[in-house]
């Protein structure tokens, strides 16, 4: 059985213009938002073994939270440049290449190609991931080259919306 966590990038920065979309940072509420949703997983007592990643600023930044949450190094983030703007069919192949020493990873991406991506794997859906959103779900593999054609469970999801009163 293996495990994977699917979040969208937090909210970014559109305050320097002069930036290109690859390079934009999280904003204020993003700089919020990301240790405190990896501080929701870590309290349901959630363990992830590898963290994958676009290379976007944002995203990586996002990520980063997370590890770092986890008591890890940025070090061992998995730099994945190809998941920048990918379609779902790239973080298929993305999380297929995965070393199956990893029994749980998170992968770390962008809309619209995640939301389009966490819509193929169950019966459930999502309109649209929003910023720092988790989609989770079991994989009955033994070998992540396997996971496109396992059978998936949706296991939950959560965004920074849901834990505001």
């Amino acid at each position: 059985m293996k495990t994977l966590y699917v979040v969208r990038h937090a909210k970014s920065s559109w305050g320097d213009l002069s930036l290109s979309d690859f390079n934009r940072p999280l904003n204020d509420r993003g700089q919020r938002n990301a240790p405190e949703m990896a501080q929701r997983l870590l309290k349901k007592k959630i363990h992830i073994d590898a963290f994958v990643t676009s290379t976007a600023k944002r995203a990586l930044q996002t990520a980063s939270h997370f590890i770092k949450a986890y008591g890890r190094s940025v070090e061992e983030l998995q730099l994945e440049e190809s998941l920048y703007h990918a379609p779902a069919s790239q973080y298929f192949a993305v999380i297929s290449a995965v070393d199956d020493r990893y029994d749980s990873i998170a992968v770390f991406g962008h809309n619209p190609g995640i939301t389009e991506f966490v819509n193929q794997l169950t019966d459930s859906r999502i309109d649209n991931m929003p910023t720092c959103s988790i989609f989770a779900v079991d994989i009955d593999t033994k070998h992540w080259a396997d996971f496109e054609a396992a059978r998936k469970k949706f296991l939950f999801f959560d965004s920074p919306k849901q834990g505001e009163d």
